[in-house]
């Protein structure tokens, strides 16, 4: 399944194999660039294997400092003033390197600190301070499509389509699934990184797949979904094989892939928390065009060939719920209603929406009562 341009990792092995000096450790650094969806990296020596994302700002040569980058070339600065800062804020072990060698996410800013303004973390983390008596937990259903280095979905005839939707769906079998040497590849590199995957399945459309998160508690949604977003991207790569988070990668009678955004708080998950399910929601409809600007990185463009009423989605103009119900904005699961308490799914955010904006929007809509 190997695509024209993979170099031969064999040769790549016996470099990695050689032994790598004790007082040196390589971590990459990854954000998030201009576009809202798009990942970039950089690599650094340290000296000391660094243990907290923040043990090292400043200057005085600890082991995880402030670094910068050229944002004119993603789309983040001008090129008269074109440094912006990368501020560690989570650790990860690197499945690529391995040993002791780490992958750091990191959030962007200006030479003053203040985050850029594709830097959506920052008020997430916030919100999720003010809201943290509340105890909300997240759960992401990240789906995704695997393409050719053509950018035709993966497996699919070059002239032609496959046959429709039915089989593929958690199938087996060569007929039915495409491409699960990446996916199971990307799962292992989750475990090993510490990324809190929880699970993982082919989607309805064949070449899709979808990957699951959680649950993680505040802030750390975004971040373990940011580096299981940029594992993919990486193993990926590896196979010569593109990854899409396109809501709509192909237009007709096919899914779209979305970001389904499992959440609860604390009452929620208590006995007869139901009422509070049921109140959540409630509030979730007075505020639905805020939550759908918020819930693709183009205010609700991408997100409007997707949520068309077809194709397991509800319209992007209704909201609606319902028990057991994937045509419905929220969903609340079959289990959660005959026990009287657990969690709602919300069905609108797409696949390559910012879990920030999402995680953010849900706790300042359901827990801190905002409106408008």
């Amino acid at each position: 399944m190997l695509g024209i341009n993979v170099t031969n990792k064999t040769s790549l092995m016996r470099y990695l194999a050689l032994p790598q000096p004790e007082d040196k450790v390589q971590c990459m650094y990854i954000w998030i660039d201009g576009s809202g969806e798009n990942l970039r990296a950089k690599t650094r020596t340290v000296e000391t294997v660094p243990k907290d994302p923040k043990s090292g700002i400043g200057r005085s040569g600890l082991n995880l400092p402030i670094w910068n980058f050229d944002g004119s070339s993603t789309g983040q600065a001008e090129g008269q003033n074109s440094d912006v800062m990368l501020h560690p804020v989570a650790l990860f072990s690197d499945p690529f390197r391995g040993g002791s060698n780490k992958l750091v996410l990191c959030e962007t800013c200006g030479h003053d600190g203040e985050p850029l303004p594709s830097n959506k973390r920052r008020t997430c983390q916030q919100v999720m301070e003010q809201a943290k008596e509340f105890k909300p937990w997240f759960g992401i259903e990240q789906e995704y499509t695997m393409l050719d280095t053509d950018g035709h979905p993966f497996g699919w005839p070059k002239n032609g389509f496959p046959g429709p939707q039915g089989p593929y769906y958690t199938g087996v079998g060569a007929r039915n699934v495409y491409g699960r040497d990446v996916v199971e590849s990307h799962y292992r590199a989750c475990m090993y990184a510490g990324v809190k995957i929880a699970g993982t399945n082919a989607e309805v459309m064949p070449a899709q797949w979808e990957f699951q998160v959680g649950p993680c508690e505040g802030i750390d949604m975004g971040d373990h979904l940011w580096l299981g977003r940029f594992l993919l991207h990486r193993v990926a790569e590896d196979f010569g094989v593109a990854v899409s988070f396109d809501p709509k990668p192909m237009p007709g009678d096919w899914n779209g892939a979305g970001a389904h955004t499992n959440f609860s708080t604390l009452q929620m998950r208590q006995p007869e928390g139901m009422k509070a399910i049921i109140e959540g929601i409630e509030r979730l409809g007075k505020r639905h065009a805020a939550h759908i600007r918020a819930y693709d990185p183009h205010g609700g463009a991408d997100n409007k060939r997707r949520l068309t009423g077809l194709h397991e989605t509800s319209s992007i103009d209704d909201f609606s719920y319902g028990v057991a119900h994937r045509g419905c904005s929220i969903r609340i699961p079959r289990q959660c209603s005959d026990d009287g308490c657990g969690y709602l799914e919300d069905r609108r955010p797409a696949s390559n929406c910012d879990p920030y904006c999402v995680t953010e929007m849900l706790v300042r809509t359901v827990c801190l009562n905002e409106s408008g």
